[in-house]
């Protein structure tokens, strides 16, 4: 049925449904690539709750993790088109970073 189609499609809804998730974006998006404890201090989100929500957009090719030794880093993928677009989005609500 068409219900069921749309559930396992990663709808725009499910994406900007959570402040946190859009704080975690805006943040990458503006700064590019951040650490999770950098991603933590600038959105003043806690650490599970920012893990979470990387991990999501991980699954949605939003963003990287790149990982050197105990140090994690997360990269906003903007040469992924979707990616790209959000940023613009972000940039156009907000004004130039």
């Amino acid at each position: 049925m068409i219900v069921n189609r749309l559930e396992k499609k990663n709808l725009i809804e499910d994406l900007l449904g959570s402040r946190a998730r859009v704080k975690i974006l805006k943040t990458l998006a503006i700064n590019e690539e951040l650490t999770i404890s950098l991603i933590i201090s600038k959105t003043r989100l806690n650490y599970s709750c920012v893990l979470r929500h990387l991990n999501y957009l991980k699954k949605l090719n939003l963003i990287q993790e790149k990982n050197f030794g105990r140090i994690k880093i997360f990269r906003y993928k903007i040469e992924n088109v979707k990616a790209r677009s959000l940023r613009n989005l972000i940039e156009i609500w907000e004004g130039a970073f």
